[in-house]
């Protein structure tokens, strides 16, 4: 029996190209300017940040040192803390440069972290993922392919602490604004 193998082949070549026109074309849309947000590239770190409308977290006079206090930002459905660190520290906010706000999803599959105040880490408790509160979230150690996504934070004069943005993609989201 006399076998077609170059139908196989053609299919193969036509399913990856159309895929690769999808993709550039998904891209595009993607990167197009829209009225849900903007790219902002004056960011210390160097990465596009998308642009949110302010969200008041909390007051500098709910923070304990080394605490987490709990926030959702940017919306309820994505859990976070906010940290007074006591020291200047990589994209804080405040008089003191000290105030941090991050997810507390992991970026690698989701799971809840947890902050350890002695090490100042934040650790996952399914593949053992750790990440750096003092270095702006930096991972440390674990199966994440990215850093723990920080808040971009600002401190009013009543010391009002505003989320104006993240610096990295939520866990499980194809944008971090639904």
């Amino acid at each position: 029996m006399r076998r077609c193998d170059k139908l196989i082949d053609k299919g193969r070549r036509q399913f990856l190209g159309a895929g690769a026109i999808a993709t550039v074309g998904a891209a595009a849309t993607a990167c197009a300017p829209s009225a849900q947000a903007d790219v902002n590239k004056a960011n210390p770190s160097g990465g596009a940040i998308l642009s949110y409308p302010r969200v008041r977290l909390a007051n500098m006079a709910e923070l304990k040192l080394n605490e987490p206090h709990n926030v959702s930002y940017p919306d309820e459905a994505a859990p976070g803390v906010l940290l007074k660190l006591g020291q200047p520290v990589m994209g804080g906010a405040g008089p003191d440069g000290d105030v941090v706000g991050f997810s507390v999803l992991c970026p690698h599959q989701g799971y809840p972290l947890s902050y350890h105040a002695e090490d100042r880490s934040f650790n996952c408790p399914g593949h053992y993922s750790r990440f750096d509160a003092e270095a702006g979230g930096q991972q440390i150690w674990g199966q994440a392919s990215q850093n723990l996504p920080q808040y971009l934070l600002r401190v009013d004069d009543k010391g009002d602490i505003y989320a104006e943005g993240i610096d990295e993609l939520l866990y499980g989201r194809l944008s971090n604004t639904l």
